[in-house]
């Protein structure tokens, strides 16, 4: 009974399984689930009792789509485009020296010996950011009664959070400690807020971080500024031609171009205190804090992706609760190559003074 009861569990949670990836490749659901189980069946008898089925979900599957899901997550967004050096990441660890460390350029150089120049980037090895998710147990009652695939939504919501952290920590890599002759920080320069005593950004200021990349040598292809969402509304309030813009190319992931910027939008982007020093990943605004915005160039900066494994345990061996446990671990890291052609602006602000 026990045996039977493990059979039909397989069966049905492989049938989810194999019915979402064939939607997903626009193949009828009925095959997906007939390929999986099939599949199943030819790797239970290398792997365990001739003719018993494996029980539980195929989690090299389940690994893949992660990866797929994760991959598609960069599409479209304010870290697509930037140089991937995934391919010498060795064991979650990536080393700077490989990134690509470049040299002065001499133009018809007439002096001989050429001077020599040691390139000042150390080997210097970088882990990856370890992205964990917590577990969710799925009880077998609800895998039974459910009228749809409660391990694919999980996957999804695993996948979706798993984006979001990255988004946020890279956005938060990509800005500036704080103000420095390669890295400014900025404030913007606007009308304050009553509610909130925070300076609107305006095209001036956006004009401003322009200033600073020429100044810092930032050839004009492949400038980006990604806006928080107070920047974002603060420009779309005052000036009509960035509306439309924003309303024609918001689809395709880019919401205009300005000043020689690809201009993203962001709405986890890092909090600055009063005197433009950032705050810890994730930190909350205090009073007189918000957002910041900020410009990179895509060439001075690098993404790589690791390792992405699952978790899970069967109900099988879980007797007392008889529930799944599903987790995602999964290595990615976004951050500049040097600390400068960065320039970031946050908002100014000014407290309201009593009234006398």
């Amino acid at each position: 009974m026990k045996r039977l009861l493990g059979f039909c569990m397989a069966v049905l949670v492989n049938c989810m399984v194999g019915s979402v990836l064939a939607a997903t490749v626009g193949i009828a659901p009925v095959w997906g689930a007939i390929g999986l189980n099939t599949l199943a069946v030819g790797m239970s008898f290398a792997t365990s009792e001739a003719g018993v089925l494996r029980a539980g979900v195929l989690t090299e599957v389940w690994i893949g789509e992660m990866v797929k899901s994760l991959r598609r997550g960069l599409e479209a967004t304010f870290l697509d485009g930037i140089p991937d050096n995934s391919s010498i990441v060795k064991n979650d660890v990536i080393h700077l020296v490989d990134v690509g460390v470049e040299p002065d350029v001499l133009i018809n150089n007439t002096t001989y010996p050429i001077d020599l120049q040691v390139l000042d980037d150390a080997d210097i090895p970088i882990g990856l950011d370890k992205f964990q998710t917590k577990v969710t147990p799925i009880t077998d009652d609800e895998l039974y009664a459910t009228s749809y695939d409660k391990m694919g939504r999980v996957k999804e919501a695993h996948a979706n959070s798993i984006k979001d952290a990255k988004f946020m920590k890279a956005a938060h890599a990509l800005c500036a400690a704080k103000d420095g002759a390669k890295t400014p920080v900025l404030a913007t320069s606007g009308a304050v807020d009553a509610a909130t005593g925070r300076k609107k950004m305006t095209l001036n200021d956006v004009i401003n971080m322009k200033r600073k990349m020429d100044a810092l040598g930032v050839p004009s292809q492949g400038r980006r500024l990604v806006l928080c969402s107070d920047h974002i509304n603060d420009l779309l309030e005052a000036e009509q031609t960035f509306r439309e813009q924003y309303n024609i190319n918001r689809a395709e992931g880019t919401v205009g171009k300005l000043y020689s910027f690809d201009v993203y939008e962001y709405s986890n982007n890092p909090v600055y205190t009063t005197a433009g020093v950032k705050k810890a990943v994730g930190a909350s605004a205090e009073t007189g804090e918000f957002q910041a915005s900020f410009a990179f160039y895509t060439q001075r900066v690098f993404k790589a992706t690791g390792s992405t494994k699952m978790y899970f345990s069967e109900a099988s061996t879980d007797p007392e609760y008889q529930r799944n446990k599903i987790n995602f671990r999964h290595y990615f890291i976004c951050m500049p190559k040097k600390q400068d052609a960065g320039v970031v602006m946050m908002s100014g602000y000014q407290a309201a003074t009593p009234e006398g």
